[in-house]
């Protein structure tokens, strides 16, 4: 019997990761669009006049098993892949496009949710209830139900073509990057690395059977190679290697790619009704319209560009001493870290020691903990995918299990590169129960290295407190339905939950708890925790130009400013030329390696990571008026997370905060005004 559905005793009716072979995915996704199909045939069959529960509940209730099949398969597929599985990605993506289209483009089913739409009464349902309707109804609406017979055919074929085609994407850029090595033989190339950094890319080049040592594209060796080595010819090296994923003259070229999807996302924007894409997918995000997004990154620009030119200027300083003339983007890393040391007497390589990623790891759970009465248990009996996974039973303040947690923190081949929460179960309740959620964090730090542990930069200690502040979101749901459940929310209301608990990692009464030297035990002096604090907003100026540049060059991407003529160098130097203050090197482009838009779900809403700063700062300003832990605070908050979709997400940030954000609160956190407000 296919090992995906096999009922298998497994705690908290987890994953059987182990038992599964992947062999047997495609035939189960077959047969759960099958059994979901029929799922949907049962609401239309209904002979009973269209209610609520008969169709919008029922609909909601529909697809749970294929949900699961393709949350497991897909997460494999950007943790632990390899070459089958992602030429079975390429496979399943169009048979689930197809299977969504058969759904959301079926006539018969459609005008049973429209009579509901339209005869039931707002006063009669639930605010969660109405909230799941008027999704629903949207949903159907926007992506094609009242199309002709013919437009929804061209519509069925560019969704097919978009799943094939983002897939790709994905799978070229990772190829790039494993497929690049920088491989030192000589000790004098080293001058300027942390001993750590060293002995990590000696182990690399050990792995791969080499002498020497050995640097990849992994964010974990390619990051302190930029920060630390004094040889500038080699920095541009891998920095262009790593500027060049997607974009080399291979196989894995994905120029044409971008022209593609671009092309295809704007033919679905107009089938739909919309003058592009960005205006499509806005419709539903707390920013409504590409004239309100590209204002608020506008006006954001003006306000951090001088700060940026300062900021660069003082580089630029620091580099003329060393005899260049001209900075480019391949040494702003390095001399960003010498002016961190200059200005704080601080480096990212010698906090390491303090910040082992099991501590940094409890802290975050501590957190939880006195914000949320979360505690979090180990657990040696649930399977994984990995054997560097861990699994950790969540408990609410009663000691009851809430939710599963599964971490899994270094790179890999078979893994795409950054950071990222996901899930395997999502939460939602029915008449028996409360159906608690599995939830997933994945990044890329250093491994441990013989007697050393897995030591964070404070970079990557933010983020992992910013993943695990994604997986609060899903750990702390508690909504009726799963599609409005956790993380579903607007896309721009997503990121608020993670930037929010970074702001705890440059709080002092917090930092002292755990930034303990990993063989001492000894607490970090109080005057490097406090240039650590005085560094929060350390090139702030610059950071936020960068995010803006890629903000603009999303909007322009999907604002039908991309012509078939163009080239992807020329069209990215163009739109994003107002937030650069280095020379453009040329055949680089970060286009091609983008997944972030085109092959994940920011495409026309890269800026909402800007826009969900306005609303942490401003959220995390009320708790530092009250006290960073202060209960009744937190309570608040906590049934912000907890509510997911079920109400417009600037309603719940007004019954959180008592009124609109105010983005004051970031331009002085990021130190882009001065005056107090």
């Amino acid at each position: 019997m296919n090992s995906l559905l096999k009922k298998i005793e497994t705690p908290f009716d987890s994953i059987p990761f182990e038992n599964i072979n992947q062999e047997d995915f495609k035939s189960a996704i077959e047969w759960a669009i099958k059994e979901s199909k029929e799922e949907i045939q049962k609401i239309i069959d209904n002979t009973e006049p269209p209610g609520f529960i008969n169709t919008i509940v029922a609909l909601e209730n529909s697809g749970k098993k294929l949900n699961i099949i393709s949350a497991v398969f897909f997460n494999l597929n950007s943790a632990e892949t390899n070459d089958y599985l992602q030429n079975l990605a390429q496979e399943i993506s169009p048979m689930l496009a197809e299977y969504s289209n058969d759904i959301i483009l079926n006539e018969k089913l459609f005008e049973k949710i429209k009579i509901v739409y339209d005869t039931t009464l707002k006063s009669k349902l639930t605010q969660e209830e109405y909230r799941l309707l008027d999704k629903t109804y949207k949903d159907f609406y926007k992506n094609g139900a009242l199309l002709s017979k013919e437009d929804k055919q061209k519509l069925r074929e560019i969704s097919n073509e978009l799943a094939t085609l983002t897939v790709k994407f994905g799978q070229n850029v990772l190829r790039d990057t494993n497929d690049y090595i920088l491989h030192l033989k000589n000790e004098k190339d080293l001058e300027g690395l942390p001993d750590l950094i060293i002995s990590m890319a000696r182990e690399e080049a050990k792995k791969r059977k080499l002498d020497g040592w050995v640097f990849t594209l992994h964010f974990p060796s390619y990051v302190p190679f930029l920060k630390y080595s004094k040889h500038r010819e080699l920095r541009k090296e891998i920095y262009i290697a790593s500027m060049q994923k997607g974009f080399k003259d291979n196989e894995n070229n994905n120029e044409k790619i971008i022209h593609q999807i671009v092309e295809l996302r704007q033919q679905k924007a107009e089938l739909l009704g919309y003058s592009t894409y960005a205006d499509l997918i806005l419709q539903e995000r707390m920013a409504s319209s590409p004239k309100i997004v590209l204002d608020f990154l506008l006006d954001l620009l003006n306000k951090a560009k001088p700060f940026a030119e300062k900021e660069v200027s003082e580089l630029k300083e620091l580099a003329v001493q060393d005899g260049i003339n001209e900075i480019m983007a391949y040494d702003h890393a390095y001399y960003a870290e010498v002016l961190r040391k200059n200005k704080y007497d601080l480096s990212e390589e010698e906090l390491k020691p303090y910040f082992p990623l099991k501590q940094v790891l409890k802290a975050a759970f501590d957190a939880a903990n006195k914000l949320y009465g979360l505690s979090f248990k180990k657990r040696n009996d649930i399977q994984k995918y990995h054997p560097e996974v861990d699994v950790y039973e969540v408990l609410n303040e009663e000691k009851k299990t809430y939710a599963l947690l599964y971490t899994d923190f270094f790179p890999r081949e078979g893994k795409r590169a950054g950071a990222w929460m996901t899930q395997y179960k999502g939460q939602y309740k029915t008449l028996q129960e409360n159906i608690r959620p599995h939830i997933s964090i994945v990044c890329n730090f250093s491994q441990s290295n013989g007697d050393i542990p897995s030591l964070l930069t404070f970079s990557e200690v933010t983020t992992l407190f910013h993943e695990f502040g994604h997986a609060l979101h899903g750990i702390l749901a508690n909504t009726t339905f799963e599609s409005l459940s956790g993380t579903n929310v607007y896309w721009d209301f997503v990121e608020l939950p993670s930037q929010f608990m970074e702001n705890f990692c440059y709080e002092k009464e917090f930092l002292v708890t755990f930034a303990k030297h990993f063989q001492t035990g000894e607490v970090l002096e109080e005057d490097k925790i406090d240039k650590i604090v005085a560094s929060a907003n350390f090139l702030q100026g610059y950071q936020t130009l960068r995010q803006i540049g890629f903000g603009l060059l999303d909007m322009a991407y999907h604002t039908n400013q991309l012509k078939p003529s163009d080239s992807i160098e020329d069209f990215e130097e163009k739109h994003i030329k107002k937030t650069q203050l280095y020379t453009h090197i040329k055949k680089t482009a970060i286009s091609p390696s983008f997944s972030h838009i085109f092959q994940g779900g920011y495409a026309a809403g890269y800026y909402s990571y800007k826009w969900a700063e306005v609303l942490d700062a401003d959220a995390f300003s009320f708790f530092k008026e009250n006290g960073i832990f202060d209960s009744e605070t937190a309570d608040k908050f906590k049934t912000l997370l907890s509510k997911g979709g079920t109400d417009d997400p600037m309603e719940l940030y007004i019954a959180f905060r008592g009124r609109r954000p105010q983005p004051e609160a970031l331009l002085k956190r990021a130190g882009l005004i001065t005056q107090d407000v």
